[in-house]
């Protein structure tokens, strides 16, 4: 396919540039949404930790501060970025050892590259970043459900500066992915890697894994606690573009940003006061309610009361008249979520309430705060 030059300006009918084919593949690729939190310390273990969508991976690979960032390439229109701030420096990787960021691509928004068939499209991928420690680094495609994949080179050029990359990744006939909820691809950024992934050749075309294939020539981002690494942009085109060619950033409404990060993952309570939803009491000392999610979830989450001060407080009249006005004091314990709502939410440590007694269940402490995880 020859390089993509789409014709037509303008906004299309759903607010996106009209020269896009397709809508975002990446989700949260201005790293404006960060539910969990906007900065964690000491972390040695990969997770989601910040930035909605994106997962640190991390095995023995130094000690970092994951933050969402306001440090921001000038004029480009972005407000956030993904950052990485070493603490504990690993100078000397063991071979095993590893340190990247992905974000995982379910196979409903896999289906326009079209993988596995024919008619498969080359892809672009698009992002700005920043770093002090200048070098080559490794960029990943990762078939989840095929085990293949593909890797390309970038450079950072100039400490400190952002800089904007664009990688064209070949097209791969074998390997069809599923048009499911499951996770199709991995958009791999590597920052620091053992021998183990380091000691063969860049598999630059699309192959079954080997692992010393993968990052040959990767810098350590984990060797001084000077190192920092900022993202932000990113964007997965259909098609091969090059610097001039490629689709402006397809900026979204902060609100349509975060339901579909919702569709992953979703916080309650942080807000303060927070209606739960219409609760019953379920014994002396306990409570049981169930609250709907603002978006239908991927898959069935796990259900987590992640408080750090627990203040459910029930609104209700007993049996014999008198109002009922209390906090809860305990962890609350989930069972049947679904992907539509909470299932039954049992909370206690509560005094003299009755079962069959009912009325309102509302967070009233912005630190209550439970969370239903369907991440890939």
């Amino acid at each position: 396919m020859a390089l993509n030059t789409l014709p037509n300006a303008g906004l299309t009918n759903r607010g996106y540039p009209s020269d896009r084919i397709t809508t975002p593949i990446i989700i949260n690729g201005d790293m404006s949404v960060a539910q969990r939190a906007t900065s964690v310390t000491g972390v040695t273990s990969g997770t989601y930790k910040t930035v909605d969508r994106f997962r640190l991976m991390i095995s023995s690979a130094g000690t970092w501060t994951v933050s969402q960032s306001d440090t921001v390439p000038t004029g480009q229109g972005f407000n956030k970025s993904f950052k990485l701030d070493c603490t504990t420096a690993d100078a000397s990787l063991g071979a095993g050892d590893i340190l990247g960021m992905t974000q995982k691509i379910e196979g409903f928004n896999q289906a326009p590259v079209k993988k596995g068939t024919a008619n498969a499209e080359k892809t672009t991928l698009v992002f700005w970043v920043r770093s002090n420690k200048t070098g080559t680094y490794i960029c990943e495609l990762y078939d989840d459900q095929n085990t293949r994949q593909v890797s390309k080179s970038y450079t950072i050029n100039s400490a400190d500066t952002w800089e904007k990359k664009v990688i064209v990744f070949p097209a791969d006939t074998s390997g069809a992915n599923d048009f499911d909820n499951t996770a199709a691809m991995q958009v791999n950024w590597w920052l620091a890697m053992g021998s183990t992934y380091t000691s063969g050749t860049l598999s630059e075309t699309w192959t079954s894994v080997t692992n010393a294939n993968r990052a040959v020539g990767q810098v350590n981002l984990a060797d001084s606690t000077s190192n920092e690494w900022y993202v932000t942009g990113v964007q997965f085109e259909v098609g091969e573009f090059d610097s001039t060619s490629i689709p402006s950033f397809p900026f979204e409404s902060f609100e349509n940003n975060l339901q579909k990060c919702k569709r992953y993952y979703e916080s309650f309570g942080t807000f303060g006061d927070y209606l739960i939803g219409y609760g019953y009491g379920s014994g002396s000392d306990t409570a049981r309610t169930s609250f709907p999610f603002t978006v239908e979830k991927r898959a069935t989450p796990t259900m987590a009361d992640v408080s750090s001060s627990r203040q459910v407080r029930i609104n209700w009249t007993s049996s014999d008249g008198t109002a009922v006005n209390q906090n809860s004091t305990t962890q609350a314990t989930f069972s049947e979520p679904n992907i539509k709502n909470s299932g039954y939410v049992q909370i206690g440590g509560y005094s003299s309430i009755g079962g069959g007694q009912h009325g309102y269940c509302r967070m009233n402490n912005a630190t209550t705060t439970y969370e239903a995880d369907a991440e890939l």
